[in-house]
């Protein structure tokens, strides 16, 4: 019976130690953001044309660079021509949507698609004309910068192939 009182007893401290160390790290092996539990925000005039819906789901912290958001783009709505120092993996979730780099013809993508994009390439994306497209877009930051803002696509730039 002392035998396993005290077997009891050194696996409790066992235990309390693995908690105690758990604790003492700073940030938990685990998390979870619940869907809806970060606030929408709407893309904005500087970085976006048309309507644009932007959900943050991956927050840079100390340990990592990386960022992602879901971002949805009514018809006719596009991203400002903009480069990544790291560059940027855009995975499509639903609809259709165009992207287009600097100097090539426009390309379609649609939900299923996995986009990666090299740094520094100038580009812009968003959905088509007559069809909305939401994505996910993942990139890390390079000194604490994920994204170079440049200037706006112009309709002649959008509507050209």
């Amino acid at each position: 019976m002392i035998r396993l009182s005290a077997s009891i007893i050194v696996t409790a401290m066992f235990c309390v130690s693995l908690a105690a160390s758990a604790v003492a790290d700073e940030s938990p092996a685990i998390t979870i953001a619940h869907a809806g539990s970060q606030p929408s925000v709407p893309g904005g005039n500087q970085r976006f044309s048309g309507p644009v819906r932007i959900e943050p789901l991956i927050q840079s912290v100390s340990r990592s660079h990386l960022s992602g958001v879901m971002v949805t783009f009514e018809p006719g709505a596009r991203t400002a021509w903009h480069t990544h120092p790291l560059g940027q993996t855009l995975i499509v979730m639903w609809g259709t949507g165009w992207i287009r780099q600097w100097g090539q013809e426009r390309r379609e993508i649609l939900a299923g698609n996995v986009v990666s994009i090299s740094a520094g390439v100038k580009h812009w994306h968003g959905a088509t004309a007559t069809a909305g497209m939401t994505h996910i877009a993942l990139q890390e930051a390079l000194d604490g910068k994920n994204v170079d803002r440049l200037e706006q696509v112009t309709d002649e730039q959008y509507r050209y192939p």
